[in-house]
């Protein structure tokens, strides 16, 4: 049976920061409160012409060509989101198609926050089943376009963001060790964006109603939050027969710092063995472990052989955590250099619509 390893990262976050000084023009507050309650400092924004794709579309090139892949040989594409750009097609066939994935299937998944930790097991399962060799997934937001600004409960909280992992299947030992994934949708009215669904399609009535935006119980999710957390990071090592006596870092949602500092002390882990960076970024959901992770791995923390686990949690309500040994890029003597598909891809795309606008013309012409 392969292995599923992760051989590439990469992560994009849009350039325009906004500070606690920045909401605090807009809201009652001051940066002093939000750091206290959250731990945030600041967070990215998307401009009017950037999107989860084109945010993924970056992040999936960065780790492609840190695994010396080209996107020709990827199998699958997943895309973890909470804020897809349509209800459907799913994002990640527009990926699929701007990085010139040419043999890639390709869906969305939507687990909140939770998601990435979901897709990626799913894509490590597909390789431990020996049906793929290849796949990207990517976590990628732009939350912010949900937020209601003038309530201060979620608008300190969100920023946006995109992360993705290559993984690929390998005959040696390590990647993927476990995961475990729950879910509890009695709590689903803890964390909620109703509007433009299909029981709340968008009207007149939504907007005014502002069900549009990000509704969130705060008290109750740091109380699920901080109760999940621990116990997934336990539930996952004991799977593989591990403690936390073997784990090297806890790379987890970066939603709150004191939800982390919570849940160290549940693990009776030094605090200094958890990857945070929500200072900087703050909640970008389903982007926010990888992009933990790819700062990780820039900054020399991670190393081979190194056991780590990823923890989330989010609205739904979901949860999950997965060991993993890192390892690293696979030995190859090839260089592959991803950013020369995206000629490709556009090249293909233009003659793909000429092809089916060409094959509807003849169709009506034989109707």
């Amino acid at each position: 049976m392969p292995f599923a390893h992760i051989t590439g990262w990469g992560m994009y976050v849009p350039e325009p920061v906004l500070t606690n000084d920045d909401i605090a023009k807009l809201i009652d507050t001051n940066d002093e409160w939000i750091r206290d309650h959250t731990g945030i400092r600041e967070r990215h924004i998307a401009r009017e012409n950037e999107f989860p794709s084109t945010l993924a579309v970056e992040a999936s090139l960065k780790a492609l060509e840190m695994a010396n892949l080209a996107p020709t040989e990827l199998d699958l594409i997943i895309c973890s989101t909470s804020s897809p750009e349509f209800i459907f097609p799913a994002t990640a066939c527009i990926i699929q198609d701007q990085i010139g994935a040419t043999k890639a299937g390709a869906f969305d998944l939507l687990a909140a926050c939770s998601g990435f930790i979901f897709a990626t097991n799913m894509a490590a399962q597909a390789i431990r089943s020996g049906s793929i060799k290849n796949a990207l997934v990517i976590g990628s937001e732009t939350l912010s376009r949900f937020v209601d600004w003038k309530d201060r409960n979620t608008c300190i909280l969100f920023g946006d963001g995109a992360g993705a992992f290559v993984l690929q299947a390998s005959d040696k030992p390590g990647g993927v060790l476990s995961a475990v994934m729950h879910s509890d949708g009695s709590g689903a009215d803890s964390l909620t964006l109703l509007g433009g669904g299909s029981r709340h399609p968008a009207t007149e009535l939504t907007l005014h109603e502002g069900k549009h935006f990000v509704q969130m119980d705060g008290k109750a999710v740091f109380r699920f939050a901080t109760r999940v957390m621990g116990r997934a990071v336990i539930e996952a090592l004991e799977a593989i027969g591990m403690t936390t006596n073997d784990v090297q870092w806890i790379i987890p949602h970066q939603a709150n710092f004191r939800i982390i500092e919570t849940a160290a002390k549940y693990l009776k882990m030094p605090l200094d063995k958890f990857v945070i960076n929500v200072e900087h970024y703050g909640n970008t959901s389903t982007a926010s472990i990888p992009i933990a992770t790819v700062e990780a791995a820039q900054k020399g923390q991670l190393k081979a052989g190194d056991k780590v686990v990823f923890v989330g949690f989010g609205a739904g309500l979901t949860w999950g955590a997965m060991v993993v040994e890192w390892t690293g890029p696979m030995p190859t003597k090839k260089h592959v250099r991803p950013e020369q598909y995206r000629l490709f891809a556009r090249l293909r795309r233009f003659v793909r619509r000429a092809i089916r606008y060409i094959e509807s013309f003849y169709s009506r012409k034989e109707v």
